[in-house]
């Protein structure tokens, strides 16, 4: 008996929505290490995003020496600090040494913190930063601050609207820069607007709750050491598909592999970076 009941709860939590969506990231992995949506060619963000979605659950590309060389490989086609940000968490996800598109975001970091001008591209270089344990100048968290808006979040752009996304980045980053206080609590309260009644979170009012929305916002609470808000799990779990993969909306199924990758963290209750 007590056989048959281990054997039922490896069966379940092999069944789980995180060891599912893992599976299905495994085989979206191309020959050459890249990562691809069905019918595509693989690209290195995408491939970032896998390995990262990945590496929240404790799982990793199954030809992870190919996905290294991959990326290590396409890093001079990356010319923003988001992409390149993005492929040093990736790269250091596995193993790999990230002094050189490390040093890159350094190059381009401005004189007013900021890195590249926009606060999208300065919060991930943030991130990519502590995720290997590298400093992050005051000047560049005090940027940051600088660009809360009036109603306590951040936008893509130094003078753009505020959204749920950017205000999550910025809240992951400066959690990780150990920035405390009255900025977070204010983000975190102008995430809640964008809280639908079915437990899910939208990019900008109107839009409708989705996945990835959803996933950030989870992510953000956590980050802060909060609960994730009441009904998000509920909500990203209802995505799922019988492939393990997951819906973009409760309407739409668009880019599998990338929508999964990025809620597989949030289901993990994993903020980024993941390591540092």
């Amino acid at each position: 008996m007590g056989l048959k009941l281990a054997v039922l709860a490896a069966a379940l939590l092999a069944a789980t929505p995180v060891s599912r969506g893992a599976a299905f990231l495994q085989t979206r992995q191309l020959a050459d290490g890249s990562f691809a949506e069905p019918g595509r060619p693989g690209y290195p963000q995408l491939t970032a995003w896998a390995t990262l979605g990945l590496s929240a659950t404790g799982a990793a590309p199954k030809a992870r020496g190919l996905a290294v060389k991959y990326l290590v490989a396409h890093e001079a086609e990356l010319t923003s600090p988001t992409d390149l940000a993005l492929v040093a968490l990736a790269e250091q996800a596995l193993g790999q040494n990230v002094d050189r598109p490390l040093a890159r975001l350094r190059a381009l970091e401005r004189p007013n913190g900021s890195v590249g001008g926009l606060v999208n591209g300065t919060a991930w270089s943030v991130l990519a930063f502590r995720g290997s344990g590298s400093a992050v100048h005051g000047a560049t968290i005090r940027w940051l601050l600088a660009r809360q808006t009036r109603a306590g979040g951040w936008s893509w752009s130094p003078r753009g609207a505020a959204d749920s996304n950017d205000t999550a980045a910025v809240v992951q980053a400066l959690r990780s820069a150990n920035v405390r206080g009255r900025p977070l609590e204010r983000g975190l309260r102008f995430l809640l607007r964008f809280r639908n009644r079915d437990g899910g979170f939208e990019l900008t009012h109107g839009r409708g709750s989705d996945a990835q929305s959803t996933a950030w916002a989870v992510q953000a609470f956590i980050a802060a050491g909060r609960s994730p808000p009441r009904g998000a799990l509920v909500y990203l779990r209802g995505l799922r598909r019988a492939d393990g993969s997951f819906r973009y909306s409760a309407r739409y199924t668009t880019t599998p592999v990338w929508v999964t990758a990025q809620v597989l963290p949030a289901l993990a209750r994993k903020a980024f970076p993941l390591t540092g």
